[in-house]
């Protein structure tokens, strides 16, 4: 019988894909490399915890939710979250950015400085560019403040990022075009903290660092796991959370949101690297938004 892996998630380290499995194992995903595994037959997909700790009702959770956590633990978890703006007290200083993922999808965020453009490369940002940096409650008043006169919104459905990849603007100053325009005026915006210092229009792009340059579109994302499936292909790239696989000999790409993955037992697959996706598909150029296929 196969051994049975538990995976904590994606994270990026020193600017590289990672994979986190339990027992403190990783697995540091680089560009052409197979990528391989099965969801255990019979199995069940059960609920993450919360705060490190187990859930106590080791609940099942479904297997398009990519929180991968009960009703319970979600809210346990963000009782304690900087995102969820739980937390009011924290002494580190923030930095507030702008980010853009595609044409037509800027928004504004924050994350704790001493972080760096980590939340960016798991948020799958295209390009960004610190506004300024300041105090926790300043960081979220500018943020504020952006989304109410300039209309930025502080999320975007990853639906939404993985669909415009396909595409993306060639050169480094046409992806930065967008943030450019609005980079000045949200300093020039009346009301800006006074405590928040701003930073310079300097645009980073994470496109080469996805792996993204010249690569292929994706033609669709898997929309669950299931169990007794497996999913084999070729890493083209990777953003954010999302992993793109060819996953044939004629170079098909699709996406897996490797959030899917959490709650399930991971087995090694039986076939590996030959392409097969026996799980649902969602084909970006559909015209209904849930319909749902087998490439294979």
């Amino acid at each position: 019988m196969a051994q049975t892996w538990h995976c904590t998630g994606l994270r990026w380290s020193s600017g590289v894909p990672v994979l986190g499995w339990d027992g403190g194992h990783s697995s540091a995903l680089s560009r052409g490399r197979t990528v391989a595994f099965g969801v255990a037959e019979g199995s069940a997909r059960i609920c993450v915890g919360a705060r490190g700790h187990a859930c106590p009702a080791r609940a099942e959770v479904p297997a398009r939710s990519t929180g991968a956590r009960c009703e319970e633990c979600a809210r346990l978890e963000r009782a304690h979250s900087v995102a969820a703006d739980t937390i009011a007290d924290d002494p580190r200083p923030y930095h507030v950015y702008l980010a853009w993922f595609g044409p037509g999808l800027t928004k504004v965020g924050i994350t704790a400085v001493e972080r760096g453009p980590a939340r960016l490369l798991e948020q799958g940002a295209v390009c960004f560019s610190w506004l300024g940096a300041g105090p926790l409650m300043a960081a979220r008043r500018a943020e504020e403040l952006l989304r109410a006169a300039l209309r930025v919104p502080d999320r975007i459905p990853y639906t939404e990022k993985r669909a415009v990849r396909a595409a993306l603007p060639a050169t480094e100053a046409e992806r930065a075009g967008e943030i450019a325009g609005l980079h000045p005026r949200a300093l020039a915006l009346p009301g800006w903290p006074e405590s928040l210092g701003p930073r310079p229009f300097r645009p980073v792009d994470h496109l080469r660092a996805f792996g993204l340059t010249g690569a292929p579109a994706a033609i669709g994302e898997v929309g669950e796991l299931v169990a007794g499936g497996e999913i084999g292909g070729r890493l083209v790239g990777a953003a954010g959370p999302d992993l793109h696989l060819a996953v044939d000999d004629a170079g098909t790409v699709v996406v897996l949101d490797t959030r899917l993955m959490g709650g399930w037992g991971i087995v090694p697959a039986a076939s590996a690297g030959d392409g097969r996706i026996p799980v649902p598909v969602r084909r970006f150029r559909q015209p209904a938004a849930h319909t749902q296929d087998e490439l294979f």
